[in-house]
């Protein structure tokens, strides 16, 4: 019970501090939505975890949920294409401007069960350390039992700074 305690009162504190500090924090996404899409915090953007799109869409009138049925790799292009796409829209650069990144990886069936690091890997240097692209972030991938949607076989999450200009102040799109 402690232990809670001292949680809520640490958290409390951060929040506090921010608030102090003058750091504006603002929420993205839909309202409905059960978390926020995205957070900034100052010219720092935290964005959630993303999943590919399903390669077999829900059918609401056959009461069928979505599938995922593609391999590692072809997921975890997908998903970064659409972290770069969010990232866009909130008005940074891409990719490049990302810091810091965590893939979740199940099991994948065809592999015994062991995640496909080897997928993953070659999707990633698609879009990062590349001549067009050489920015490359702080990263960790580690496998996880199961990932919320029946056959995903990635979830990334990433964590992206305004960069700043010349004179220090935060460049805006």
């Amino acid at each position: 019970m402690y232990k809670a305690l001292l949680g809520v009162a640490v958290a409390g504190l951060m929040a506090g501090s921010a608030m102090a500090a003058g750091v504006e924090v603002k929420r993205n996404g839909p309202p409905e939505a059960m978390f926020a899409e995205s957070i900034w915090a100052g010219d720092t953007l935290y964005v959630s975890g993303f999943l590919s799109d399903p390669d077999v869409p829900a059918d609401k009138e056959k009461g069928t949920p979505p599938a995922w049925t593609s391999d590692t790799k072809t997921q975890a292009v997908n998903i970064l294409q659409k972290i770069d796409k969010t990232l866009k829209e909130q008005g940074l650069s891409g990719l490049g401007d990302v810091v810091q990144l965590e893939a979740f990886l199940a099991g994948d069936p065809a592999k015994g069960d062991a995640m496909d690091f080897a997928g993953w890997n070659v999707a990633y240097k698609q879009f990062f350390g590349s001549a067009d692209q050489p920015n490359k972030p702080v990263r960790a991938t580690v496998q996880v039992a199961k990932l919320a949607a029946p056959g995903a076989m990635i979830e990334i999450m990433v964590t992206a700074v305004r960069p700043k200009d010349a004179k220090g102040a935060a460049k805006k799109k």
